[in-house]
């Protein structure tokens, strides 16, 4: 299907702009700034809790889609004769 390559080669284009807009972002406004290496280890922790939390969470949207926890409830209404039945 040429649509899709089409479409996977203008996200890979604009993957390519964000990355290198971020890095003229990150590089133009520092000067002479350095980040301390604990600075980084929390960037990249940072970043690996948001993953994880990110990846948990779409996960269990699919599991409970898939087991149906997502579903409309059905109630079924008790017949007014079955209860006069009892009394």
């Amino acid at each position: 299907m040429p649509g899709g390559w089409i479409a996977i080669l203008a996200l890979c284009i604009l993957l390519g702009a964000a990355l290198y807009g971020a890095y003229q972002g990150w590089t133009a406004h520092s000067s002479d700034i350095q980040i301390p290496a604990w600075g980084y280890e929390f960037l990249i922790g940072g970043v690996i809790i948001g993953l994880l939390v990110g990846c948990g969470l779409m996960a269990l949207a699919f599991y409970s889609s898939r087991r149906g926890y997502g579903d409309a409830m059905s109630v079924q209404e008790k017949d007014s004769s079955d209860s006069e039945d009892r009394h």
